[in-house]
């Protein structure tokens, strides 16, 4: 993509038992959080789980032109079971939200430095627990719009 098409995008960190969201602005420059979802393990192989169809009904709400979707890599690089989880995740939510795109994006780090920026605001716990997915997904989509507008600027 060398041309930046306007629009928002939505951020996902997919967890095994919240997703986090977050959104940016229509100019791609700031990302901010949205909401958390728990995940539904419940559902039917051929069912669409709620956590999914919540996000695509973010992605209507929003008008989103993308979703970008946190892979987690280890420090190594390597991709290992929670990549191939996400990996999973993404290429459901992608054929629930066609022809919207997902892409899939290096996460190393997100929710470890979306914990400690919260703790430096004084967040901590209980209270962590309950926005860090949101904060992560914020660190995911800021990450990739930075890198997004350093390729095209």
């Amino acid at each position: 993509m060398t041309e930046w098409s306007r629009g928002v995008r939505l951020g996902v960190d997919v967890g095994q038992v919240r997703v986090g969201v977050a959104r940016s602005d229509p100019h791609g420059v700031l990302a901010t959080p949205l909401v958390t979802l728990a995940r539904d393990s419940t559902a039917a192989p051929e069912a669409v789980p709620s956590d999914i169809a919540e996000v695509a009904a973010l992605v209507l709400e929003h008008e989103a032109v993308e979703v970008v979707v946190g892979l987690p890599v280890n420090l190594a690089g390597k991709q290992g079971p929670a990549a191939v989880h996400v990996k999973a995740y993404a290429d459901r939510l992608a054929d629930v939200i066609a022809p919207v795109p997902v892409t899939l994006t290096d996460e190393r780090m997100s929710t470890v430095v979306a914990s400690r920026r919260l703790a430096e605001r004084g967040v901590r716990g209980r209270r962590q627990r309950a926005v860090v997915d949101q904060a992560a997904a914020v660190e995911i989509l800021q990450s990739w719009l930075d890198a997004q507008r350093r390729r095209t600027g």
